[in-house]
């Protein structure tokens, strides 16, 4: 059966200010009125039920994630004590999966992404779900076709085709490559060879835990001595002390490069990572002068801003360009558009500087 694990950890520090450490990104909305926390529940709420989907979060917004997701078992949001990447966060949900369902396959879905439309994703997942079948040893990831020469996302090089399912392509992974250069990204683009890797995967549970006692033994056998304890009284205090001496690794790293068996699914829906404010812009229409606002906002030869405020509050320009705007309860962000990956040095300046009362 297909069980989904959702992952809501992370501070979304790129969205700072309206991202706050008691409030990071998964648990806003962009679009719509649904958070993007929800947005991921529903996407796939028609093929997995609520008792076959957990959520992986941080400790401290367990109670937003469950308050988000009533319609989850509350058992089945858990918090993480100590934020370990997705390595660490990827093995305890199909060890926690494992633990009803040995022969469970499993989709692992960030908390943050926008895609459209619905019913793509569905048929997308569902022959991701078909080909683990039937190569139960594969791990499946999702790859978006890139539209322009991103240098902010990883890149994955697609090898020979293996088949269709659904009508959905699945191709052997050559490699996976790390955020490339600008002339390295172009060159990515101009072959059709390459993807942009989502960061979400399909596999068997067995498959998955397997390779991660292979390559990374010790947080293996960590995440099982957890699992073990997860139906004692002793889960919380196995739970923290084992997960704080966990190696902190990114699952692409820690499995994907090294496994043996990796596939790629050609996504047939449009994707976004939601990953930096310049979202905004691709999720909402332009003013006549390129602005993208949402609120209040009164200009004068202003051009190609983002703009966000909060409603009541007033922001004004005037004789401006290319700049973020971004108005948050105490705090006010402007940067120059080109700077907008950048926006997490603003959060650890803050840090460094004592004034965690901002973040």
């Amino acid at each position: 059966m297909l069980h989904a694990m959702i992952m809501a950890g992370g501070g979304g520090t790129r969205f700072w200010p309206r991202s706050r450490t008691r409030r990071p990104k998964q648990f806003l909305t962009f679009a719509g009125e649904r958070t993007l926390l929800q947005g991921t529940l529903d996407r796939i709420a028609a093929q997995v039920p609520p008792d076959r989907t957990w959520v992986i979060t941080g400790e401290p917004h367990v109670a937003e994630a469950r308050n988000q997701l009533p319609e989850l078992p509350a058992d089945q949001v858990v918090g993480e004590p100590f934020g370990r990447d997705t390595a660490a966060c990827i093995g305890l949900g199909a060890a926690l999966i494992a633990r009803s369902d040995p022969a469970a396959t499993m989709i692992v879905m960030p908390a943050d992404h926008v895609i459209e439309p619905e019913r793509e994703f569905q048929r997308a997942a569902h022959a991701a779900e078909q080909f683990a079948d039937e190569q139960p040893n594969a791990l499946l990831t999702f790859g978006i076709p890139p539209s322009y020469p991103a240098t902010g996302y990883g890149y994955i090089h697609r090898g020979e085709p293996v088949g269709q399912r659904q009508g959905v392509t699945a191709a052997k992974v050559q490699a996976f490559k790390e955020k490339p250069t600008a002339d390295v990204a172009e060159r990515f683009l101009q072959s059709g060879d390459y993807y942009w890797n989502s960061g979400i995967f399909v596999w068997k549970v067995s498959a998955i835990l397997t390779e991660l006692k292979r390559q990374r033994p010790k947080l293996a056998e960590a995440i099982d001595r957890i699992a073990a304890a997860w139906p004692t009284p002793q889960r919380a205090e196995v739970f923290r002390k084992e997960y704080e001496g966990l190696e902190k690794v990114s699952i692409d790293f820690a499995v994907m490069e090294g496994a043996k068996e990796v596939l790629v699914i050609q996504a047939p829906y449009q994707w976004d990572d939601v990953g930096s404010w310049l979202a905004l812009e691709r999720r909402n229409p332009q003013d006549a002068a390129g602005n993208t606002v949402q609120g209040e906002h009164a200009g004068i030869d202003t051009t190609n801003c983002v703009i966000a405020g909060e409603p009541g509050r007033l922001i004004a320009t005037l004789g401006v360009s290319d700049l973020l705007i971004i108005q948050d309860g105490d705090a006010t962000l402007v940067a120059d558009r080109k700077r907008e990956g950048d926006v997490k040095l603003i959060v650890e300046k803050l840090k460094k500087d004592g004034r965690e009362r901002f973040l």
